[in-house]
């Protein structure tokens, strides 16, 4: 009966949390199969949402301009009385496991699995929850995958990645421990900070001055971190890159996209590019505390503009958040 979403034995709280959760995913296992069948031009998404019970869409399907469709937090659940170790069959289990998966690359399933298991902590009662914003008749109708260290969504009309426009991700991790060195050993994330710092390198000296700058990055609050701000923005204006530059740092944000669906990296990068957005970002980095290891291998950094942002912190481990708000 076990499964993705169910830690293994030596992570799992309690024994008494551990039935509990077996006990109620049998329970949940004899409901009545929902009348309507899926077909196999079903997406993911839509194969999952027809699989439900009325119970189940009771609780998790929630309006389209719900208030908590562009919320995203660091660890946060979507419908916190709704997890999966509890209020699944274990073949729904099995199918939002796919789900999850298949919104990444095929190279990176594997740790984003791993991923989400680390980051339950040991703790049954930390398994993510899913729900869905809005109805089938919504073009925008939309799946969205909760927990610790992770917020994803997608259209659930299509397998296909449509990028990340609208509403905000996060993605983070700390692999070997809460304060990770400045080599964040095991973080499957740690290779974005990598490729930020390439570019950093081409950059000239006066243009390093001003992408390193003395204030505290984003306050990571849920209200702040994605907050769209028009002036004072820090760091140093995409508009002053040369042409190579502007170029590199395209490619750059492209290949740091690569944990994920190609269809959503390259809608996103195409997005960036046919709006003209690389003149009105901003890129930054930070020192001081923000630096681990003191060794100018910047482990904090933004890239942001009016119309995105995408902040990303290594101290005392990663997060990342992702909002283009197009």
């Amino acid at each position: 009966m076990a499964s993705f979403f169910l830690p293994t034995r030596n992570v799992v709280s309690s024994r008494r949390d551990f039935v509990r959760g077996l006990t109620a995913t049998a329970a949940l296992a004899a409901m009545p199969r929902l009348r309507a069948e899926t077909t196999n031009k079903d997406s993911l998404p839509m194969q999952f949402y027809k699989s439900l019970t009325e119970e189940q869409r009771g609780k998790i399907v929630l309006p389209s301009n719900h208030n908590k469709r562009g919320y995203v937090s660091n660890w946060w659940y979507i419908c916190p009385e709704q997890r999966l170790h509890t209020f699944y069959t274990k073949e729904q289990q099995d199918l939002v496991r796919e789900i999850f998966g298949s919104l990444h690359a095929p190279d990176f399933q594997e740790r984003m699995h791993w991923q989400v298991e680390k980051d339950l902590m040991g703790k049954i009662s930390n398994t993510p929850s899913v729900g869905f914003f809005g109805t089938p008749e919504d073009k925008d109708f939309e799946f969205i995958y909760t927990g610790h260290h992770v917020t994803r969504r997608c259209n659930v009309h299509t397998d296909k990645g449509m990028g990340f426009l609208r509403e905000p991700i996060f993605y983070g991790n700390f692999a070997k421990a809460f304060r990770e060195t400045k080599d964040h050993e095991g973080n499957p994330f740690w290779y974005q900070g990598l490729l930020f710092n390439d570019f950093y390198n081409i950059l000239d000296g006066k243009q390093r001055e001003k992408a390193l700058v003395g204030s505290e990055p984003r306050d990571e609050s849920p209200a702040k971190v994605i907050q769209r701000r028009k002036n004072d923005l820090p760091g140093l204006s995409g508009s002053e890159l040369t042409q190579d530059q502007k170029t590199k740092l395209l490619d750059t944000m492209r290949a740091m996209l690569a944990c994920f669906r190609a269809n959503d990296a390259e809608a996103t990068i195409r997005t960036i590019a046919e709006k003209q957005l690389i003149d009105r970002l901003f890129i930054s980095c930070y020192g001081g505390a923000f630096d681990v290891g003191s060794d100018k291998v910047w482990d904090t950094w933004q890239i942001e503009g009016p119309d995105m942002v995408w902040y990303f912190r290594g101290m005392p481990h990663i997060h990342g958040y992702f909002h283009l708000a197009v």
